[in-house]
């Protein structure tokens, strides 16, 4: 897609839903760091149950730490690689009362620099958190690119760029959400409900199902 064709999609979509969020459930910067960061290779869903009792023991980087990675693992135990995911909260949370005074940081660098942390989530939380006008590209986001055309790539990186170079600046913000809700419920991956998407006149994806299977 050029620039106009992919402004058309996006505005289809915010059409359709005019204000989008995400459905991480966090209390403040750092609920919102510890809940993508536990989102990898799991369902928002499985990670607000696994959150909702893990925030009520620690909602702080002080109250992680004091809690330890033996405290964190039974609040996660049910939510993927969690092994992995409860020591880098723990040593996320150090090294935000090490280096940040217990701040989370609005800086990219600082926020990769963290345990736990890749570029996917860094933009997540710059867009939610500090409103900064970010792309985080995440399985359904870059399935996205690639099938409707909108911004083609091999690696998520060349499907963020191609997204920050399209989307027009006053929908950078609420792109991200727009794209991965409709990449969760309408475009999906293994069958794309075509006949439901607001955008389906602009899609460029050549074998679009227009309507739903027989029953």
């Amino acid at each position: 897609m050029n620039r106009a064709q992919a402004e058309a999609f996006l505005r289809a979509l915010a059409a359709a839903n005019p204000a989008p969020e995400t459905e991480l459930h966090f209390r403040d910067a750092f609920t919102l760091l510890v809940a993508v960061a536990l989102s990898a290779q799991t369902t928002d869903v499985a990670v607000n149950k696994a959150t909702a009792t893990l925030f009520e023991a620690a909602a702080t980087p002080a109250a992680m730490v004091a809690l330890g990675v033996q405290g964190v693992a039974p609040h996660i135990r049910r939510i993927g690689l969690w092994q992995g995911k409860a020591r880098n909260v723990v040593a996320m949370s150090q090294l935000l009362l090490d280096r940040h005074g217990g701040e989370v940081p609005n800086d990219r660098a600082a926020l990769e620099a963290l345990p736990g942390v890749g570029r996917k989530t860094a933009n997540v939380v710059l867009n939610v958190a500090f409103g900064q006008e970010t792309m985080a590209v995440d399985t359904h986001i870059f399935r996205l690119g690639n099938r409707t055309g909108l911004a083609p790539g091999k690696t998520p990186r060349q499907v963020e760029d191609g997204l920050m170079k399209r989307c027009p600046p006053d929908m950078l913000r609420d792109a991200h959400h727009w794209l991965i809700l409709h990449g969760r419920y309408i475009c999906k991956a293994r069958a794309p409900e075509c006949w439901r998407c607001p955008a389906v006149a602009q899609c460029l994806f050549p074998q679009k199902v227009l309507a739903p299977p027989a029953r």
